[in-house]
């Protein structure tokens, strides 16, 4: 299968200063990756927000993938199209889960469905069923498409960093991830050895 707008998250750091093209081999086929959105999310769970790329081939076949996450979860930066994600769904039982999404990643990160769900879901495509945290139902895809389209049609193509397969992809174990700390002013307090010292000069 195929390896996989809005404001970038501040875990899209990963991404920082890695330049290589947005390419996608498939069949053995490479094929260029036209971004068309870049969005964030919150994880299923709440606790981790995701960011990740829409983007489409030269035949206009929708691609997904998820470049960053603010949590301690690795995952997996490929495209998967959403030619291939929509038969997946189809077949699978119901309700809807990630797992027939597995199969669609060359990578082996139990995490990677979970999150492109995350963002499907985003995006309108799913929906969770009422009091399920994971079991999901397929939504009509027509807003998407038509966001899609007049995307394709203006001829957007963001400029992002790509992601090599071998990225450690989370912020929380990426030590090559620039760390910026805020710098806060700090108060401190006179202690009398002090006082006495200043005023005896």
């Amino acid at each position: 299968m195929s390896k996989a707008t809005s404001k970038q998250s501040s875990g899209a750091q990963n991404t920082k200063n890695l330049e290589v093209t947005n390419l996608v081999t498939f069949n053995d086929v490479v094929l260029s990756i036209r971004i068309l959105k870049v969005a964030s999310c919150t994880t299923s769970s709440g606790k981790a927000t995701l960011t990740y790329h829409i983007g489409c081939t030269t035949d206009k076949d929708i691609q997904f993938r998820v470049v960053a996450n603010t949590g301690g979860g690795l995952f997996s930066p490929e495209w998967v199209s959403l030619s291939a994600i929509q038969p997946a769904f189809e077949q699978a039982p119901f309700p809807l889960t990630s797992y027939p999404l597995i199969k669609l990643y060359q990578g082996k990160s139990t995490n990677t469905p979970a999150f492109l769900m995350a963002a499907l879901k985003h995006e309108g495509l799913v929906r969770n069923l009422e009091g399920k945290i994971r079991g999901y139902e397929i939504l009509d895809s027509k807003a998407f498409m038509t966001e899609m389209n007049a995307l394709m049609a203006s001829n957007t193509d963001l400029k992002v960093a790509n992601i090599p397969a071998n990225y450690k992809t989370s912020v929380a174990i990426n030590k090559s991830a620039p760390v910026i700390k805020p710098v806060s002013t700090v108060k401190t307090k006179k202690t009398k050895s002090t006082t006495e010292a200043n005023s005896a000069r």
